[in-house]
Protein backbone atom coordinates (compact mmCIF):
# COMPACT_ATOMS: atom_id res chain seq x y z
CA UNK A 1 0.00 0.00 0.00
CA UNK A 2 1.28 3.25 -1.20
CA UNK A 3 2.31 6.10 1.59
CA UNK A 4 2.51 9.74 0.64
CA UNK A 5 4.44 12.05 2.67
CA UNK A 6 5.24 16.32 2.95
CA UNK A 7 8.54 16.62 4.33
CA UNK A 8 9.00 19.98 6.18
CA UNK A 9 12.56 19.38 5.09
CA UNK A 10 14.01 16.62 3.46
CA UNK A 11 18.14 15.53 3.30
CA UNK A 12 18.39 13.10 0.73
CA UNK A 13 22.03 12.79 0.65
CA UNK A 14 23.46 15.21 -0.84
CA UNK A 15 21.05 18.58 -0.36
CA UNK A 16 18.72 19.90 1.52
CA UNK A 17 14.99 20.92 0.35
CA UNK A 18 12.12 22.38 1.35
CA UNK A 19 8.32 21.36 1.64
CA UNK A 20 9.31 18.19 -0.38
CA UNK A 21 6.17 15.21 -1.59
CA UNK A 22 7.51 12.19 -1.67
CA UNK A 23 5.86 8.39 -1.84
CA UNK A 24 7.14 5.40 -0.84
CA UNK A 25 5.23 1.82 -1.83
CA UNK A 26 6.60 -1.82 -1.96
CA UNK A 27 9.08 -0.58 0.26
CA UNK A 28 11.06 1.98 -1.40
CA UNK A 29 10.88 5.53 -2.83
CA UNK A 30 8.80 5.69 -5.57
CA UNK A 31 8.69 9.16 -6.32
CA UNK A 32 9.98 12.83 -4.50
CA UNK A 33 9.13 16.29 -5.81
CA UNK A 34 6.08 17.71 -7.31
CA UNK A 35 2.57 17.95 -6.14
CA UNK A 36 1.37 16.36 -2.79
CA UNK A 37 -0.97 13.78 -2.79
CA UNK A 38 -4.46 14.45 -1.43
CA UNK A 39 -3.79 12.16 1.78
CA UNK A 40 0.00 13.27 1.99
CA UNK A 41 0.75 12.93 6.29
CA UNK A 42 2.83 16.20 6.58
CA UNK A 43 6.51 15.15 8.58
CA UNK A 44 7.32 18.37 10.91
CA UNK A 45 11.22 18.49 11.19
CA UNK A 46 14.11 16.89 9.17
CA UNK A 47 13.50 13.59 6.92
CA UNK A 48 17.25 12.17 6.39
CA UNK A 49 18.68 8.75 5.12
CA UNK A 50 18.53 5.87 7.83
CA UNK A 51 21.69 5.70 9.38
CA UNK A 52 23.95 2.81 8.81
CA UNK A 53 26.44 1.00 11.72
CA UNK A 54 29.03 -1.55 11.03
CA UNK A 55 29.88 -2.35 13.99
CA UNK A 56 27.13 -3.37 16.76
CA UNK A 57 27.98 -5.59 19.31
CA UNK A 58 24.56 -5.65 21.15
CA UNK A 59 21.45 -3.46 22.39
CA UNK A 60 18.26 -3.79 24.00
CA UNK A 61 19.72 -6.24 26.57
CA UNK A 62 21.36 -8.47 24.55
CA UNK A 63 24.89 -8.91 23.65
CA UNK A 64 24.98 -11.20 20.40
CA UNK A 65 28.38 -12.67 21.74
CA UNK A 66 26.33 -13.85 25.07
CA UNK A 67 23.02 -14.92 22.83
CA UNK A 68 23.65 -15.63 19.16
CA UNK A 69 19.97 -15.96 18.07
CA UNK A 70 17.54 -14.61 15.81
CA UNK A 71 15.43 -13.39 18.87
CA UNK A 72 19.39 -11.76 19.89
CA UNK A 73 19.27 -9.56 16.42
CA UNK A 74 15.39 -8.54 17.04
CA UNK A 75 16.56 -6.71 19.69
CA UNK A 76 19.07 -5.18 18.79
CA UNK A 77 17.64 -4.25 16.00
CA UNK A 78 14.30 -2.32 17.78
CA UNK A 79 17.12 -0.87 20.40
CA UNK A 80 19.17 0.72 17.88
CA UNK A 81 16.19 1.97 15.24
CA UNK A 82 15.36 4.28 18.07
CA UNK A 83 18.32 6.29 17.84
CA UNK A 84 18.01 6.19 13.75
CA UNK A 85 19.98 3.18 12.68
CA UNK A 86 17.90 1.18 9.78
CA UNK A 87 20.74 -1.12 8.95
CA UNK A 88 23.36 -2.52 10.97
CA UNK A 89 26.17 -5.13 11.02
CA UNK A 90 25.79 -7.33 13.77
CA UNK A 91 29.28 -7.82 15.84
CA UNK A 92 30.80 -10.65 17.40
CA UNK A 93 33.97 -9.94 18.96
CA UNK A 94 36.90 -12.47 19.30
CA UNK A 95 35.08 -16.28 20.66
CA UNK A 96 35.59 -19.84 20.13
CA UNK A 97 34.89 -21.40 16.45
CA UNK A 98 31.47 -22.81 17.67
CA UNK A 99 30.26 -19.35 18.90
CA UNK A 100 31.20 -18.32 15.59
CA UNK A 101 28.92 -20.82 13.91
CA UNK A 102 26.18 -20.66 15.97
CA UNK A 103 26.64 -16.25 15.03
CA UNK A 104 26.55 -17.08 11.41
CA UNK A 105 23.83 -19.41 11.42
CA UNK A 106 21.66 -16.74 13.77
CA UNK A 107 22.46 -14.01 11.04
CA UNK A 108 21.26 -16.30 8.18
CA UNK A 109 18.26 -16.80 9.76
CA UNK A 110 18.05 -13.14 10.26
CA UNK A 111 18.31 -12.23 6.71
CA UNK A 112 16.18 -15.11 5.50
CA UNK A 113 13.21 -13.90 7.81
CA UNK A 114 14.16 -10.28 7.08
CA UNK A 115 14.69 -9.14 10.77
CA UNK A 116 14.58 -5.42 9.74
CA UNK A 117 17.98 -3.93 9.22
CA UNK A 118 20.48 -6.96 9.87
CA UNK A 119 22.58 -6.66 6.75
CA UNK A 120 25.11 -9.33 7.35
CA UNK A 121 27.82 -10.34 9.89
CA UNK A 122 31.27 -8.80 11.33
CA UNK A 123 33.39 -11.05 12.96
CA UNK A 124 36.00 -9.15 14.82
CA UNK A 125 38.37 -10.82 15.38
CA UNK A 126 39.68 -13.71 16.60
CA UNK A 127 43.00 -13.17 14.69
CA UNK A 128 44.00 -10.66 16.28
CA UNK A 129 47.19 -9.25 18.03
CA UNK A 130 47.30 -9.98 22.06
CA UNK A 131 49.32 -7.23 22.41
CA UNK A 132 46.58 -4.90 21.13
CA UNK A 133 43.69 -6.96 22.18
CA UNK A 134 42.19 -4.53 24.12
CA UNK A 135 38.62 -6.23 25.82
CA UNK A 136 38.74 -9.45 23.19
CA UNK A 137 39.44 -12.37 25.66
CA UNK A 138 43.28 -13.80 24.75
CA UNK A 139 42.93 -17.26 24.76
CA UNK A 140 40.37 -17.62 21.91
CA UNK A 141 43.18 -14.86 19.86
CA UNK A 142 44.03 -18.01 16.94
CA UNK A 143 45.56 -17.83 13.29
CA UNK A 144 43.23 -18.20 10.59
CA UNK A 145 41.98 -21.42 10.23
CA UNK A 146 39.98 -24.23 7.52
CA UNK A 147 37.38 -24.15 10.03
CA UNK A 148 36.73 -20.36 10.12
CA UNK A 149 37.59 -19.94 6.45
CA UNK A 150 34.49 -22.46 6.19
CA UNK A 151 32.44 -19.88 7.84
CA UNK A 152 33.50 -16.93 5.99
CA UNK A 153 32.65 -18.90 2.60
CA UNK A 154 29.40 -19.16 3.56
CA UNK A 155 26.87 -17.22 0.88
CA UNK A 156 23.81 -17.24 2.75
CA UNK A 157 25.05 -14.51 6.02
CA UNK A 158 24.46 -11.14 4.11
CA UNK A 159 27.45 -8.91 3.89
CA UNK A 160 30.60 -9.83 5.16
CA UNK A 161 33.43 -8.46 7.02
CA UNK A 162 36.12 -9.20 9.42
CA UNK A 163 38.79 -7.71 11.30
CA UNK A 164 41.68 -9.45 11.65
CA UNK A 165 45.80 -8.28 12.24
CA UNK A 166 47.84 -8.16 9.36
CA UNK A 167 50.90 -9.12 10.88
CA UNK A 168 48.96 -12.44 12.07
CA UNK A 169 47.19 -13.28 8.54
CA UNK A 170 49.43 -13.50 5.61
CA UNK A 171 48.44 -10.90 2.22
CA UNK A 172 47.37 -14.05 0.40
CA UNK A 173 44.90 -15.32 2.73
CA UNK A 174 43.84 -11.57 2.60
CA UNK A 175 43.11 -11.66 -0.39
CA UNK A 176 41.77 -14.90 -0.01
CA UNK A 177 39.44 -13.44 1.93
CA UNK A 178 38.38 -10.75 -0.35
CA UNK A 179 37.25 -13.53 -3.40
CA UNK A 180 35.12 -14.84 -0.98
CA UNK A 181 33.09 -11.59 -0.81
CA UNK A 182 34.64 -10.60 2.82
CA UNK A 183 35.38 -7.44 3.61
CA UNK A 184 38.51 -6.98 5.06
CA UNK A 185 39.27 -4.56 8.32
CA UNK A 186 42.11 -4.08 9.84
CA UNK A 187 42.71 -3.38 13.76
CA UNK A 188 43.78 -4.60 17.15
CA UNK A 189 47.40 -4.77 15.43
CA UNK A 190 50.31 -3.55 16.60
CA UNK A 191 51.76 -4.02 12.87
CA UNK A 192 54.22 -1.67 11.37
CA UNK A 193 53.21 0.29 8.68
CA UNK A 194 54.72 -1.74 5.60
CA UNK A 195 52.83 -4.53 7.15
CA UNK A 196 49.85 -3.15 7.09
CA UNK A 197 50.17 -1.38 3.84
CA UNK A 198 50.98 -4.78 2.33
CA UNK A 199 47.56 -5.75 3.46
CA UNK A 200 45.77 -2.94 1.71
CA UNK A 201 47.86 -3.83 -1.16
CA UNK A 202 46.09 -7.24 -0.91
CA UNK A 203 42.26 -6.07 -0.45
CA UNK A 204 41.80 -4.66 2.57
CA UNK A 205 39.91 -1.64 2.49
CA UNK A 206 38.81 -0.58 6.23
CA UNK A 207 39.83 0.23 9.22
CA UNK A 208 38.39 -1.19 12.36
CA UNK A 209 37.84 2.16 15.22
CA UNK A 210 40.85 4.32 14.23
CA UNK A 211 42.99 4.88 16.85
CA UNK A 212 41.44 2.63 19.19
CA UNK A 213 43.84 -0.87 19.69
CA UNK A 214 46.26 -0.05 16.90
CA UNK A 215 50.18 0.98 16.66
CA UNK A 216 50.22 4.60 16.73
CA UNK A 217 51.44 7.17 13.98
CA UNK A 218 55.48 7.33 15.02
CA UNK A 219 57.93 9.48 12.99
CA UNK A 220 60.24 6.46 11.34
CA UNK A 221 57.17 4.25 10.93
CA UNK A 222 53.63 5.37 10.47
CA UNK A 223 52.11 2.70 11.97
CA UNK A 224 48.50 1.50 11.40
CA UNK A 225 47.26 4.76 12.80
CA UNK A 226 49.20 6.65 9.95
CA UNK A 227 49.24 4.04 7.19
CA UNK A 228 45.58 4.57 7.73
CA UNK A 229 45.34 8.44 7.29
CA UNK A 230 47.35 8.07 4.44
CA UNK A 231 45.72 4.63 2.59
CA UNK A 232 42.77 7.02 0.72
CA UNK A 233 41.02 4.32 -0.75
CA UNK A 234 39.96 2.84 2.73
CA UNK A 235 37.37 3.95 4.86
CA UNK A 236 38.34 4.15 8.74
CA UNK A 237 35.57 3.69 11.41
CA UNK A 238 35.38 6.48 13.77
CA UNK A 239 33.75 6.36 17.45
CA UNK A 240 32.93 9.62 18.42
CA UNK A 241 31.84 9.16 21.69
CA UNK A 242 34.45 10.98 23.57
CA UNK A 243 36.49 7.94 25.24
CA UNK A 244 37.64 6.39 22.33
CA UNK A 245 38.95 9.57 20.51
CA UNK A 246 39.47 12.88 21.53
CA UNK A 247 37.83 15.67 19.34
CA UNK A 248 41.16 16.94 18.31
CA UNK A 249 42.06 13.49 17.03
CA UNK A 250 38.88 13.03 14.95
CA UNK A 251 39.40 16.73 13.52
CA UNK A 252 42.63 15.11 12.20
CA UNK A 253 41.29 12.56 10.79
CA UNK A 254 38.78 14.31 8.90
CA UNK A 255 41.86 16.31 7.55
CA UNK A 256 43.76 13.78 6.38
CA UNK A 257 41.27 11.31 4.87
CA UNK A 258 39.60 12.50 1.57
CA UNK A 259 36.16 13.36 1.95
CA UNK A 260 33.50 10.23 2.39
CA UNK A 261 36.22 7.49 3.90
CA UNK A 262 35.32 8.41 7.48
CA UNK A 263 32.29 6.34 8.80
CA UNK A 264 30.80 7.01 12.31
CA UNK A 265 30.22 3.75 14.10
CA UNK A 266 28.57 2.53 17.63
CA UNK A 267 30.90 -0.44 18.53
CA UNK A 268 27.84 -0.26 20.91
CA UNK A 269 27.05 -3.10 23.61
CA UNK A 270 24.15 -4.85 24.96
CA UNK A 271 23.09 -1.12 27.27
CA UNK A 272 22.11 0.94 24.39
CA UNK A 273 18.75 0.95 24.62
CA UNK A 274 18.40 -1.08 28.16
CA UNK A 275 18.13 0.41 31.35
CA UNK A 276 20.69 -1.63 32.92
CA UNK A 277 24.23 -0.91 34.09
CA UNK A 278 26.17 -3.93 33.69
CA UNK A 279 26.48 -6.91 32.19
CA UNK A 280 28.91 -10.37 31.74
CA UNK A 281 31.44 -10.20 28.87
CA UNK A 282 33.44 -13.86 29.26
CA UNK A 283 34.90 -13.79 32.52
CA UNK A 284 34.39 -10.51 33.90
CA UNK A 285 32.04 -7.80 34.44
CA UNK A 286 31.38 -4.48 32.43
CA UNK A 287 29.75 -1.44 34.09
CA UNK A 288 28.31 1.73 32.66
CA UNK A 289 29.47 4.97 34.20
CA UNK A 290 27.16 7.69 32.49
CA UNK A 291 28.10 7.01 28.78
CA UNK A 292 31.27 5.02 29.54
CA UNK A 293 31.64 1.44 29.66
CA UNK A 294 34.73 -0.08 31.64
CA UNK A 295 35.47 -3.98 32.17
CA UNK A 296 36.19 -5.13 35.68
CA UNK A 297 39.84 -5.69 34.46
CA UNK A 298 40.20 -2.06 33.29
CA UNK A 299 39.78 -0.85 29.26
CA UNK A 300 37.29 0.28 27.79
CA UNK A 301 34.87 -2.03 27.13
CA UNK A 302 32.73 -1.13 23.69
CA UNK A 303 30.34 1.67 23.74
CA UNK A 304 27.12 3.10 25.05
CA UNK A 305 26.87 5.37 22.09
CA UNK A 306 24.08 5.28 19.47
CA UNK A 307 24.42 6.43 15.88
CA UNK A 308 22.19 9.99 16.31
CA UNK A 309 24.13 10.71 19.24
CA UNK A 310 27.93 10.30 17.29
CA UNK A 311 26.05 12.69 14.43
CA UNK A 312 25.40 15.25 17.21
CA UNK A 313 28.81 14.61 18.97
CA UNK A 314 30.83 15.04 15.81
CA UNK A 315 28.78 17.98 14.71
CA UNK A 316 28.92 19.86 17.80
CA UNK A 317 32.81 18.83 18.95
CA UNK A 318 33.99 19.11 15.75
CA UNK A 319 32.19 21.74 13.61
CA UNK A 320 31.04 19.20 11.18
CA UNK A 321 27.88 20.44 9.22
CA UNK A 322 24.65 18.62 10.03
CA UNK A 323 24.38 17.13 6.68
CA UNK A 324 28.26 16.04 6.21
CA UNK A 325 27.65 14.18 9.87
CA UNK A 326 24.69 12.25 8.48
CA UNK A 327 26.47 11.53 5.38
CA UNK A 328 29.29 10.23 7.56
CA UNK A 329 26.70 8.38 9.68
CA UNK A 330 24.47 6.76 6.44
CA UNK A 331 26.05 7.27 3.04
CA UNK A 332 29.19 7.01 3.28
CA UNK A 333 28.91 3.42 5.32
CA UNK A 334 26.47 2.17 2.70
CA UNK A 335 29.30 3.41 0.26
CA UNK A 336 31.75 1.25 2.17
CA UNK A 337 29.68 -1.63 2.40
CA UNK A 338 28.41 -1.54 -1.35
CA UNK A 339 24.51 -0.90 -0.49
CA UNK A 340 21.55 1.08 -1.95
CA UNK A 341 21.38 2.91 1.67
CA UNK A 342 22.38 6.36 2.78
CA UNK A 343 19.82 8.46 0.01
CA UNK A 344 16.42 9.05 -0.30
CA UNK A 345 16.26 9.08 -3.61
CA UNK A 346 13.69 7.34 -6.58
CA UNK A 347 14.15 3.41 -6.53
CA UNK A 348 16.14 3.15 -3.46
CA UNK A 349 15.02 1.32 -0.02
CA UNK A 350 12.58 3.50 2.12
CA UNK A 351 14.79 3.86 4.87
CA UNK A 352 14.23 6.93 6.81
CA UNK A 353 14.51 8.60 9.97
CA UNK A 354 12.51 11.67 11.02
CA UNK A 355 14.43 14.71 13.44
CA UNK A 356 13.60 17.10 15.73
CA UNK A 357 15.51 20.61 15.64
CA UNK A 358 17.57 19.35 18.85
CA UNK A 359 18.62 15.96 16.56
CA UNK A 360 16.12 13.41 18.92
CA UNK A 361 14.34 10.53 16.95
CA UNK A 362 10.77 10.78 15.92
CA UNK A 363 10.38 8.25 13.28
CA UNK A 364 12.13 5.58 11.92
CA UNK A 365 11.39 3.49 8.84
CA UNK A 366 13.11 0.64 7.66
CA UNK A 367 12.06 -0.86 4.00
CA UNK A 368 9.22 1.43 4.21
CA UNK A 369 7.61 0.22 7.33
CA UNK A 370 7.80 2.62 10.81
CA UNK A 371 9.48 0.12 12.77
CA UNK A 372 9.80 3.43 15.86
CA UNK A 373 7.30 6.19 16.56
CA UNK A 374 8.52 8.50 19.48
Amino acid sequence: MAQAFIAEQLFDGEQLRSNVALTVDGGKVVSIGGAPAADAVRLQGLLAPGLIDVQVNGGGGALFNNDTSVNALGKMSAAHARFGTTGFMPTLITDQVDVMQKAADAVSAAVKEGVPGVLGVHFEGPHLSAPKKGTHEEKFIRPLSEEELAIYAREDLGLKMVTLAPENVSPEDIAKLVSLGVKVCLGHSNADGKTVAAAVAAGATGFTHLYNAMSPLHSRDPGMVGTALISDGCWCGLIADGHHVSPEAMTLAMKAKPRGKIMLVTDAMSLVGSDEMSFPLFERIVTRDGDKLTSTTGELAGSHLDMIGAVRNIRDWCGVELTEALRMAALYPAEYLGTEGGRIAEGAPADMILLSDELQVQKTWINGREVFSA
